[in-house]
C-alpha cells in the first residue's frame, strides 16, 4: 500500500479538515480526499467521523494514528539512508523555527560537521511549526517554550532572561536594571496572546501583583521597536533577541525574574534515528551539555 494513503491520513488527522490537510500537505483536497477514501475502502474501517467539513477520528483511527507516523519515520529514514549510506555526507535536514535566533548557530555548527548536507529552515508561529514536525513536513523544530505532548521529545538549548527596552527619553532608560514592582502602572508593548515572552512576564507580574497598562499588543517584532521608539511604551523582549538601536536603551528587570527557555524538538519516534541524532549531536557538542 502505498505510503501517500498514510501521510494523507496523518495531515487530516492533525489538521481536522480535507482542506486543512491539504494545504499542509501541498496537494488538492479532491486528492487527499480520494486518498482517505482508498485506505478506508481497502481495510474495511471508518477512520474519521464527518461532520460538515470537520473530521475528527473514529476509535480505530485513533489507534491507526502512531502506527502511520511510525511508518512514515521509517519511511524517510529509509530514503535518507538508501541516498547516502548512512554517512552523511549528502541529503537534506528541514528544520522548523519560530524566528532566525538560535536556529542560524544551530545550522552554523551542523554544517561545521557535516558540510555536505543540505539544511532548509521553515518559519512560522509555534503552532504551524509544531504541525509541521507533526506532519513530517520538518525533521526538528526549534521553539521557546516547553509544549508538553505524548509524541514529542523535547531538548533544552538555552535560558535567557526577559527584559525591557525604553525609548531614550525614558527615565527607565538612564537605569540598568528596574524592580518588578515598578512596572505597576507602565504602558507595557506586549506581543499577542501565546507569545512566550508575553506568557512568562505575565506569569511573573501576577504573582506578584503587579498591574501594569497593556494597551497596546503587536503580532510583530519589528512593530513593537518601531513602537517603542515613538514613545508608546516599555518593549518586552528575551535577552536573546534584542537588536541594538540607537532609539532606546535595554533594561533589566532586577533578579531576571522571568524567563525563556529554547527547545529542540523531534517526533519521539525519530529521537534514535540517524538524521535527528546528527543534529542533537552538533547542538551537544556546540553547548557542551550532555541534556542535549
Amino acid at each position: 500500500m502505498s505510503t501517500s494513503r498514510y501521510r494523507a491520513f496523518v495531515a487530516v488527522a492533525h489538521h481536522g479538515s480535507l482542506s486543512a490537510g491539504a494545504r499542509a500537505l501541498g496537494l488538492s483536497q479532491p486528492t487527499v480526499s480520494t486518498q482517505i477514501a482508498a485506505l478506508e475502502q481497502q481495510s474495511r474501517v471508518e477512520l474519521f467521523h464527518r461532520r460538515g467539513y470537520r473530521m475528527s477520528l473514529t476509535q480505530a483511527g485513533t489507534r491507526l494514528l502512531p502506527l502511520a507516523q511510525k511508518l512514515l519515520s521509517l519511511e524517510s529514514e529509509a530514503a535518507f539512508f538508501l541516498r547516502d549510506a548512512g554517512e552523511l555526507n549528502q541529503g537534506e535536514l528541514q528544520i522548523g523555527a519560530v524566528g532566525p535566533f538560535h536556529v542560524i548557530e544551530m545550522v552554523a555548527a551542523y554544517r561545521a560537521r557535516h558540510p555536505g548536507m543540505k539544511l532548509s529552515i521553515r518559519m512560522g508561529n509555534s503552532q504551524q511549526v509544531l504541525q509541521d514536525l507533526e506532519n513530517y513536513s520538518t525533521d526538528v523544530a526549534v521553539l521557546a517554550g516547553l509544549h508538553d505532548k505524548p509524541g514529542l521529545l523535547a531538548r533544552e538549548y538555552a535560558c535567557h532572561p526577559i527584559i525591557l527596552f525604553a525609548h531614550v527619553d525614558h527615565p527607565f532608560a538612564r537605569r540598568a536594571s528596574v524592580a518588578l514592582q515598578e512596572l505597576h502602572g507602565q504602558p507595557l508593548i506586549l506581543r499577542e496572546q501565546g507569545s512566550t515572552t508575553r506568557s512568562a512576564l505575565e506569569a511573573v507580574l501576577a504573582a506578584a501583583h503587579v498591574q501594569p497598562v497593556t494597551t497596546l499588543e503587536i503580532g510583530s517584532r519589528e512593530a513593537i521597536r518601531e513602537a517603542v521608539a515613538r514613545g508608546l511604551g516599555l518593549g518586552v523582549v528575551c535577552e536573546a533577541e534584542f537588536v541594538p538601536d540607537p532609539r532606546f536603551r535595554p533594561v533589566r528587570i532586577a533578579g531576571d525574574p522571568a524567563s525563556t527557555t529554547t527547545y529542540v524538538y523531534c517526533m519521539r519516534e525519530r529521537g534514535d534515528s540517524l538524521l535527528v541524532r546528527s543534529f542533537m549531536d552538533a547542538l551537544q557538542e556546540r553547548v557542551g551539555d550532555p541534556r542535549i
